[in-house]
């Protein structure tokens, strides 16, 4: 098919290229194919499952092998055509070149793909937080990860955002999380009583770890509220929202029965007329949504009709 030179000064010799090197390049592309489409699931199941390693581990190895067994074809195959390296060094410099002005973020992606692999701040199974965005860490690849959120949405990041971004991976070294509840009572309540329900709520929950215990602080005296806030930890990343659900409906349900109210923010009303006379507007009972002017105590006759609130 073609000659090419091999070796320099009066070493220097014609090497010809058949038909049958040409097949002989196919047949490594067609090797190097399948080595790596099935080398590492072969790798993964047969050895890697039998060793105890960390979460993402086989992943890791598996996907660099890949890049390797894709490596070492493509140089074999060039090799065979008689494309040496000391005939690519400049045009592979040259091309690096312009690459890297056009395609930076393919490279830059493809860079962070690979530390990625070999620093391992996120895993395979990882639930971590991104951003705005929250999931589980699916896949992996060259220039992007793929995270599934918690609507089960496939979502793909560039993997220069692991790198250069804010990353927060709930996972990495331990699941157990600190989960706190903010609650607010009215001024006057029982604050013993209060702090006695909000440990009994977590100590009673089988979702909330004894070891480190829950806790209870009162924290600040608020514009309506006394504000309290519990502190707890649980031992996965799932028991986060249920054992919110389950706590405040403790809470709810215990505080009623001990007549303890949870605030809200109140608002007091004041009109004020032309000569200077000030009304508070008040309710007529206790739970009505009719309120009237009051002055010392009395409506004043010369006040308009009670006016309903929507």
């Amino acid at each position: 098919l073609y000659e090419y030179t091999s070796g320099t000064g009066a070493n220097m010799s014609m090497v010809p290229i058949s038909i049958g090197d040409m097949l002989g390049a196919l047949i490594i592309i067609g090797i190097t194919f399948a080595l790596a489409r099935n080398l590492p699931g072969l790798l993964e199941v047969f050895v890697l499952s039998k060793l105890n390693l960390a979460q993402g581990s086989a992943y890791a190895t598996t996907t660099l092998l890949s890049y390797v067994i894709a490596g070492v074809g493509f140089v074999s195959t060039l090799s065979t055509l008689g494309v040496s390296w000391d005939k690519l060094q400049w045009l592979v410099a040259a091309l690096s070149v312009g690459l890297g002005f056009g395609m930076q973020e393919i490279f830059a992606n493809f860079i962070s793909g690979i530390m990625i692999l070999f620093e391992r701040p996120v895993r395979i199974g990882d639930t971590i937080t991104i951003g705005n965005l929250s999931g589980t860490v699916s896949k992996i690849r060259i220039r992007a990860t793929t995270i599934t959120d918690f609507d089960r949405k496939d979502i793909i990041v560039p993997n220069k955002t692991f790198i250069t971004g804010q990353l927060i991976n709930w996972s990495l070294t331990d699941t157990i999380t600190r989960v706190t509840l903010k609650l607010g009572v009215d001024y006057g309540s029982d604050l013993d009583l209060v702090k006695e329900l909000l440990l009994k709520a977590a100590r009673d929950n089988p979702r909330v770890l004894k070891d480190p215990e829950p806790h209870v602080y009162f924290l600040n005296f608020g514009e309506s509220t006394l504000d309290h806030e519990l502190r707890m930890h649980v031992r996965d990343l799932g028991d986060r929202n249920p054992v919110l659900d389950e706590v405040n409906r403790f809470i709810n349900r215990e505080f009623k029965k001990q007549h303890i109210n949870i605030s809200f923010r109140q608002m007091e009303v004041y009109l004020k007329n032309l000569h200077g006379q000030e009304y508070k507007m008040v309710p007529i009972e206790p739970e009505a949504k009719t309120i009237v002017p009051i002055k010392d105590g009395k409506q004043p006759p010369q006040m308009p009709p009670a006016a309903k609130l929507d």
